[in-house]
């Protein structure tokens, strides 16, 4: 089993996220935590394979919690889950060692992805002490890097669900199908069909909204 160290500073979404992790086959939670120094911490004194952490974090970004590991002489592999988008911190993750880049808000397909690609890149650089030339060193890479396919439902696609996604993150205020819509260049149910899957997957809630004399209105919120 690959043990799995999730730190996140939101209760809500470290359980989440421990719930996702456990209904991957072949890992296990090794512990949940909420800050970068209790993660420090967990890793020094138990085994873990890989972290899952936020980046934002009370005490320090995640960043700084990478280099410390190394600094520490720790070869713990880190996914990156956060909202952060600047290129520059991409840069900087990537060169402080973090294997994968997951962004908040994500479904559980999609961290199920990431996980499976390291599994098998695990697996792969567990066959041999050394590889047989350059195709065996891209190969291995490629497993990491290269996109794998979401599991979504028949008729859905990962870029509606990225478009939908990125418009539920920036109205913190809520939103309707409608109005999802109109952001998103859809039809209202087609918006309605995305934001019911991500409510389903706990990414968004859904809460009735009394305006109007009549039925209220459904809508939906970051989770």
């Amino acid at each position: 089993m690959i043990r799995v160290l999730v730190v996140e500073d939101d209760p809500v979404a470290a359980e989440a996220h421990r719930t996702y992790v456990e209904r991957v086959a072949g890992f296990t939670v090794a512990g949940v935590v909420h800050s970068g120094a209790d993660a420090l911490r967990f890793c020094e004194r138990n085994g873990v394979d890989v972290v899952l952490l936020d980046f934002y974090l009370p005490d320090t970004h995640g960043l700084t919690v990478c280099r410390a590991l190394r600094a520490g002489g720790s070869d713990v592999d880190v996914i990156a889950v956060t909202s952060a988008r600047d290129l520059a911190v991409i840069r900087t993750a990537v060169s402080v060692g973090v294997v994968q880049y997951l962004l908040k808000p994500f479904t559980f397909a999609s961290l199920r992805d990431k996980l499976d690609q390291y599994a098998r890149f695990r697996e792969q650089a567990a066959r041999t002490g050394q590889v047989a030339g350059q195709a065996d060193v891209d190969g291995m890479l490629a497993t990491l890097r290269t996109p794998g396919q979401l599991s979504l439902p028949k008729g859905m696609s990962g870029e509606t669900l990225q478009a939908v996604t990125e418009a539920l993150a920036g109205a913190p205020d809520g939103l309707s199908a409608a109005a999802a819509a109109d952001l998103t260049g859809v039809s209202r149910v087609t918006a309605r069909r995305y934001l019911e899957y991500l409510a389903e997957n706990g990414l968004a809630r859904r809460r009735p909204h009394y305006g109007q004399i009549g039925r209220p209105e459904v809508r939906f919120y970051p989770g």
